[in-house]
């Protein structure tokens, strides 16, 4: 069984706070999310197969196509080991410059950004409930060289 995701890769400012618990509404991220959401809930998402390899970043949010983690053959080992009854998938990015990079998520999922074979730390995280379109966003900093972008638990 497959299942698409939204993601969207967004060039923004930092806030540079880690998340506890997430409330619930639209109004209650870190930071103004109207950009993020208005990319998540465009109709001209590109659709990308689970382990397809993009030359440069997406001009927009993107539509991940998901499956069950044993067939997902991410690269590495998500941080998080995935639930059962979820779906996971990835795409790896050539040739980002570096940056403050925003991944938001229309749905609830574990995301690794793996980079010159490291897990990248999160600089900021938020999150809401109830939120029609955005789930969470996320914040890490890229250098110019070839990442990962893994999406597990969703």
């Amino acid at each position: 069984m497959k299942t698409c995701f939204l993601v969207a890769l967004l060039l923004i400012g930092a806030t540079p706070v880690l998340a506890a618990d997430e409330p619930s509404g639209c109004d209650k991220f870190k930071w103004p999310i109207e950009r993020e959401r208005a990319a998540l809930t465009a109709s001209d998402r590109a659709k990308l197969a689970s382990g397809s390899e993009q030359t440069t970043l997406p001009s927009s949010a993107i539509t991940l196509g998901l499956v069950v983690p044993g067939e997902a053959r991410l690269p590495t080992p998500p941080e998080r080991a995935p639930k059962d009854g979820t779906f996971a998938g990835f795409t790896s990015i050539k040739a980002p410059k570096a940056g403050l990079y925003t991944i938001s998520l229309s749905a609830g999922a574990w995301v690794d950004v793996v980079q010159d074979g490291h897990f990248l730390k999160p600089v900021a995280f938020s999150g809401a409930t109830d939120c029609a379109g955005i789930r969470k966003t996320i914040k890490y900093e890229l250098s110019g060289q070839p990442f990962v972008l893994q999406v597990s638990g969703a």
